[in-house]
């Protein structure tokens, strides 16, 4: 808005007429602006007051209040890793379809940008490049100085963030939106142990990367139940597939390969069909309960035969409102979990698919 601002005023004076706008509006000169340059950060009745002692000032024209009352829609991003995970393809095409309700109840415009995956530096430097002409940016975290570095860069500039599914500590991130993931990793432990009737029993985790805070989150949990409320079932094995449809078979095979008297599999991360074609080769796809995360078109078909048991999910549709929600709240200065409500678990079976 300063594009309004008579470009022959010298620099001093226009600190002088700020001073003068912020004494009128009851306000700090930073405050003031925020405002005139349309950062997020300020309550809309704050703005609507600063806009009015501006143009009671003469340091904006009258236009400029009508076009603050009607604010330009918000430039959001989703930025999610690209490859083998069908969830994130997914939160990709829930995007779309729900571009005109984004618009009409956020005013606000998404845009998904997909990266490649499990690398840090290349996700901080996408944050950094893709804040330049956004007003938030939501993403998938991974946990490394690299990325918390450019997620607290874009705060220093009024760039909001929300993490998505994994989280990002230490960091200034406005919030995160996804499971509770040493509940989900206790909660696929406890379905595995209820579904177990033979007793002592060996487990296996198989995770998409132990970089996202989630997956090594859910492992801990899923390790912790064991510990604590079954001892007699052991965890035989740890391994990352990077949400990679072949490294998930290869684990697979091996895993059964070395226990042939595997009980379980808990996949922790994405692409559960390399996994399942590794239980059919052996033809164990009915006897090893197979517990992993996501509704996809297809988790859907592997729980529809009988393959997999449970799909522990996050509703993608909650996800995106409540994050336009979020990006909504802070730009009009209020605290950004206002009236957005936590992502649960979603625990889906054959028998209760949506």
């Amino acid at each position: 808005m300063l594009s309004d601002v008579d470009p022959g005023a010298t620099r001093r004076s226009q600190l002088s007429r700020i001073a003068d706008i912020a004494a009128l509006a009851g306000v700090s000169t930073a405050t003031v602006d925020r405002v005139l340059h349309g950062r997020p950060g300020v309550r809309a009745v704050t703005s609507a007051r600063v806009m009015k002692a501006a143009v009671e000032l003469s340091y904006v024209p009258d236009s400029a209040l009508d076009a603050f009352r009607k604010p330009r829609p918000a430039r959001l991003v989703l930025l999610l890793p690209a490859g083998g995970n069908q969830f994130f393809a997914l939160l990709g095409r829930t995007v779309t379809v729900l571009g005109d309700e984004l618009s009409r109840r956020f005013n606000a415009t998404v845009r998904t940008v997909f990266i490649e995956g499990f690398k840090p530096e290349l996700l901080a430097r996408q944050l950094l490049a893709l804040g330049k002409a956004a007003d938030g940016i939501a993403f998938m975290a991974i946990e490394h100085p690299a990325v918390r570095e450019a997620v607290d860069e874009l705060a220093r500039l009024g760039v909001p963030t929300v993490t998505l599914i994994s989280d990002l500590a230490g960091s200034r991130r406005s919030g995160y939106l996804g499971l509770e993931n040493r509940s989900a990793g206790r909660t696929a432990a406890a379905l595995i142990s209820r579904f177990l009737s033979v007793r002592p029993a060996k487990v296996a985790i198989i995770a998409g990367s132990r970089s996202y805070r989630a997956h090594e989150e859910r492992e801990a949990g899923f390790m912790h139940f064991f510990e604590e409320m079954a001892p007699e079932i052991t965890v035989v094995g740890l391994r990352e597939g990077l949400d990679d449809e072949t490294r998930n078979y290869r684990h697979a095979r091996t895993l059964l390969g070395q226990h042939t008297d595997l009980a379980a599999i808990y996949n922790i991360g994405g692409a559960p069909e390399g996994v399942a074609r590794g239980l059919k080769e052996v033809g164990r796809e009915r006897e090893v309960v197979f517990i992993g995360h996501g509704l996809t078109p297809g988790t859907r078909s592997l729980l529809i035969e009988g393959t997999l048991d449970v799909v522990l999910n996050q509703n993608p549709r909650d996800t995106m409102l409540s994050a336009a929600s979020m990006f909504a709240n802070l730009r009009s200065g209020l605290e950004p979990m206002m009236g957005v409500e936590q992502i649960q678990t979603e625990i889906v079976l054959r028998e209760n698919l949506p």
